[in-house]
């Protein structure tokens, strides 16, 4: 089961992607394998030199009890200390920030996300992304 922020790609020029893992409950997990989440309006930000995804919404689990989780609530991102300092670091340039793209599960069977350093997109810019999107489905088309 792949979570995907299809939007993400088509707001921001995504530069850098990184893999890091997400501190769960075990609620979330299962609600994250039933594909019950919503990661477009998803940002991650610092704290304390520490980076946190915000804004995610996991739904709760149904058969939870009393011990169900928030849907939305920071989540702690687990990453090496040479990718937090590099991605702190653009982070405080002008423009830059940083986007989840899709929540997949690793081999091991353990929740991950891709996060990508992400610059903003104008609108002339998403206006030629869709010009040259028609332009190759036009292509597609006749070669059939």
């Amino acid at each position: 089961m792949i979570i995907e922020n299809r939007r993400a790609g088509f707001e921001y020029f995504l530069t850098e992607k990184f893999s890091a893992g997400i501190v769960l409950t075990g609620s979330e997990i299962k609600s994250i394998r039933a594909g019950k989440a919503n990661i477009t309006d998803g940002f991650c930000s610092f704290s304390n030199d520490e980076l946190f995804l915000r804004n995610v919404h996991i739904s709760e689990w149904k058969f939870a009890t009393i011990n169900n989780h928030t849907p939305v609530r920071d989540r702690k991102l687990l990453l090496k200390r040479t990718e937090l300092k590099k991605l702190l670091t653009k982070t405080k340039e002008k423009g830059y920030t940083i986007v989840p793209t899709k929540i997949f599960f690793s081999e091991k069977g353990l929740a991950k996300i891709e996060i990508a350093l992400a610059k903003g997109k104008k609108l002339y810019d998403k206006r030629d992304d869709l010009k040259t999107k028609d332009a190759k489905r036009a292509i597609s088309r006749t070669e059939l």
